[in-house]
Formats: structure tokens, sequence, C-alpha cells
């Protein structure tokens, strides 16, 4: 249901700028419209991984690190049935995550050196499962199509008193309306998009990382650590917001029509229920994936309990 949400949502936007480039210049308008939003999202598909992660200063993480980052990820990934993707590290203390690129072959995952420092192993693991799992969705691809044409839904809308065909159709209170409602309905639009990738992406991480507990206790973590600590990079550039696992922005907690995130409680409480389904399941046929010391890698489970540890061991 996801993917069909996800769909309608996109045909209502693609519907919503060739609507805007016919009021603008008929039929005509129309065609030139999703012409220019061709060439836009030629342009972002294969450039916006880059763009991304340069407004964050993100810096590579070299394959022998010794933080163990690298490891991780890589691990996950083969859970995930992934190739390895690019590993980034954002100098902020804000803990919080995000990936980028146009397909699984061409992807990034960028952690902030405030989420390592702030969470214990397994939820690190959490949240670098959730992020695998939008690249797997293939979601960074869909939020780069999305945020292009809301880009260019407000230039089509800023250009409407420049044209007559328009104010010929609309008159000029009409097209004034327009300049207003079109950029603000492609962004409620765009942020429906970004909150149910969210969930999907909470789901398939929980399954990637083998718990859905550690990703629950992760974003509550991380809800806190945003609400309080600013993220200079993410004010700068408010665009990448939808990109975050949590909205780096201190977005209202409840969900809302303006909001790029479901509210934390929400996605929390959906974690929960899926680990107690889980251990229903399961039932005492071996020991819950948090009481395990270690993540458990491609085709391999390890048993006993262990303790929390925080990725340095």
């Amino acid at each position: 249901m996801g993917y069909v949400k996800t769909g309608i949502l996109m045909a209502a936007m693609t519907a919503l700028f060739m609507g805007l480039g016919y009021l603008l210049g008929g039929t005509g308008g129309a065609l030139i419209a999703l012409a220019v939003a061709a060439a836009m999202n030629a342009w972002s598909w294969w450039n916006s991984d880059k763009m991304v992660l340069r407004m964050h200063n993100a810096r590579p993480v070299s394959p022998g690190d010794r933080s163990g980052l690298n490891e991780l990820v890589g691990d996950l990934a083969r859970n995930a049935g992934l190739p390895m993707p690019k590993v980034y590290i954002l100098e902020t203390e804000q803990p919080n995550a995000f990936a980028t690129g146009r397909s699984p072959e061409n992807a990034a995952v960028a952690v902030t050196t405030g989420l390592m420092r702030s969470l214990p192993r397994e939820e690190l693991a959490g949240v670098i499962a959730h992020e695998l799992a939008h690249i797997r969705n293939r979601d960074t691809a869909i939020m780069t199509v999305t945020a292009t044409f809301a880009g260019a839904i407000s230039m089509l809308a800023n250009f409407a008193l420049f044209f007559g065909g328009s104010r010929e159709r609309l008159g000029l209170v009409g097209t004034l309306a327009m300049m207003i409602l079109a950029p603000l309905a492609a962004g409620l639009v765009q942020m429906a998009i970004s909150r149910t990738r969210e969930y999907a992406a909470d789901k398939a991480g929980a399954e990637i990382c083998g718990n859905p507990l550690w990703l629950a206790s992760a974003l509550e973590h991380i809800q806190r650590g945003a609400a309080r600590i600013d993220n200079d990079a993410a004010e700068r550039n408010p665009a990448t917001a939808h990109m975050f696992i949590i909205n780096p922005l201190h977005a209202h907690k409840r969900d809302s029509l303006f909001a790029t995130h479901p509210a934390t409680e929400n996605r929390v409480a959906a974690l929960r229920a899926m680990a107690g389904e889980g251990s229903r399941g399961a039932q005492a046929s071996r020991p819950v994936a948090a009481e395990r010391s270690e993540i458990p890698r491609a085709g391999h489970r390890s048993g006993g309990a262990g303790r929390r540890e925080g990725p340095w061991g």
C-alpha cells in the first residue's frame, strides 16, 4: 500500500505540474512544462547526491577507518542484499543520518559525528539499516524527482504574471491565487510522499538489522538530540531536511500537513508493535536480537546475552 500511495502522490505532482503549464500556455505550455521537468529531473538524477553531500560538507570514510563504521555498513548492506554504498561523516553534534544516490549502485550513507558518539552500536545499526532500506526501496531517487517537481512548480508559478494565457483564463485574482496555491500544493504532496516512505523504511530497516527495538530506541535518542542541537548546514539548506532520518530543523512533534517526517512517537509505536508480533511468532525459540552483543552479519546469527555497547566497542 505504501508504493500505491506513493504512486498516486507522484501522479498528483505530475498532474499539478502539467496543469500549471496548461494554465500558463495552453496545450503547448503543458508540453513545454513536461519537457522542462524532464530536463531538470535528468540533471538532478545524475548530480543530486554530489550536491547534497557538498552542501553538508561530508567527508568520505576510508575503508581502513578505525571506527568500524565501514565494516558495520558492509555487514548490514549484505543483510539487505545491496552493494556496499559509499560512507560519509558529517561534522555536526546533532545526531542524524541520511542516504542519497540515484540507485543502489551509486548510493551513499552519511552519518553525523554526533550520532556516532551518542548511540550504542545496536542503535547505530538500526539507523544505518533504515538508510539502507531507503536505498533498497529507491526512495532516494523518488525524493529527488519530487523535490525537482516541487521546485519547477514554484518556478512556473513565479512566471505566471508574465504570461498572458494565465490572466486570460483565470483573471488577475485567479493568477495570484495560482502563484500562491500551486507551490503550496506541490510542497504538501512532496511532504506526504516523504512521510509515506519513512514508515516503509522503518519497517524494512528493522528487518535488515534484525530487531525493531534497536531502531525504535535510536529514533527516540535522535529526536531528543535533534530538538536541542542545531545542524547549521541543514538550516542553511532546508530543502534537504526531508532526507534525514529525523527532521533536523526542529519540526513539531505531531504529524501535520507541513511536516516532512511522521511524528517520532508514531514511528516508535509502529516499531514496538512490530517487535511484539515478531517475539510472539518466535516464542522462546532463540534469544531476541536486542540481547545479542554483536550486530548479526549476513547469514550469521549469534546467541547469548549481551550488553549495550557504543560504536567504538
